[in-house]
């Protein structure tokens, strides 16, 4: 099984930089690095360029103009490219656990997508890893809000695992899904512009589509660099888009990942 990782990003180099590193790190590496990239300056193409000089990580710099918050777009964009069976999805601003391909892999099932959680970083604690470069982290690390998501454990994750259909708790900062059953809902809806909901809206259709949610604990750890939260601004009109998935059952969007293959 080939497997694709897609990090979205803008504007955050210095993040980028650390989610990179963690990567390179990886007991299981991913077949390829694909960066959806939002519209970012110089910066960030400067650092996967030379990332990439130093890397033997097969990284693809996917970027779009900035015409403001369109991930839906981007992640559309990247994942047409990608030629993985495998999709893992993750933000700019994950550092990854060693073996946070390795679990994603080993929890991939026909018929499911995986929401994987995270564990929160303090402001403090994530300035101290970007000025010390710092990607390896533990259950007694300084400067973490939900110490229990710090745990890597094979048996307690056949324990507390779950197989069930709703829509708390998604995030595609850590999911992944078979390339396939997002090609068969047309990805991403494009219209999807500005904060929120877009995941939301994706999975709706996935689960209308007969593919189930599978929820991980105690495997695929990612540590979540501290940031201001986004302006909610989009959410009312992006409401409407969900909203709209749920009463009508709808299985497809029309503009969605079709437009890029």
């Amino acid at each position: 099984m080939r497997v694709s990782l897609i990090i979205t990003t803008y504007n955050r180099p210095d993040a980028l930089l650390l989610v990179l590193r963690s990567i390179r790190l990886q007991t299981l590496m991913p077949n390829e690095v694909i960066i959806a990239d939002d519209g970012s300056s110089n910066d960030t193409k400067t650092i996967i360029r030379d990332f990439q000089k130093i890397s033997d990580l097969n990284i693809i710099h996917s970027w779009q103009k900035d015409n403001g918050f369109r991930v839906a777009k981007s992640r559309n964009k990247a994942i047409a490219q990608s030629s993985g069976d495998y999709i893992i999805l993750i933000d700019g601003d994950m550092i990854l656990h060693p073996k946070f391909i390795e679990d994603h892999a080993n929890n991939a099932e026909l018929g499911y997508f995986v929401q994987g959680s995270r564990v929160l970083l303090t402001q403090s604690a994530t300035q101290d890893a970007l000025v010390e470069m710092r990607v390896n982290f533990s259950p007694f690390s300084q400067g973490i809000q939900n110490r229990k998501n710090t745990i890597h454990s094979n048996f307690l994750s056949k324990l507390f695992s779950k197989k069930k259909n709703y829509l708390r708790g998604i995030k595609t900062c850590n999911m992944a899904f078979f390339k396939q059953d997002c090609i068969g809902v047309n990805g991403f809806n494009n219209d999807f512009e500005g904060w929120g909901r877009e995941d939301s809206e994706f999975i709706v259709r996935l689960l209308n589509n007969g593919i189930n949610r599978k929820n991980i604990r105690f495997n695929a750890i990612q540590f979540h660099l501290w940031h201001n939260e986004n302006t909610r601004t989009s959410l009312k009109q992006n409401d409407i888009l969900l909203q709209d998935a749920i009463d009508n059952d709808l299985q497809w969007c029309d503009n969605g990942i079709n437009r890029y293959l």
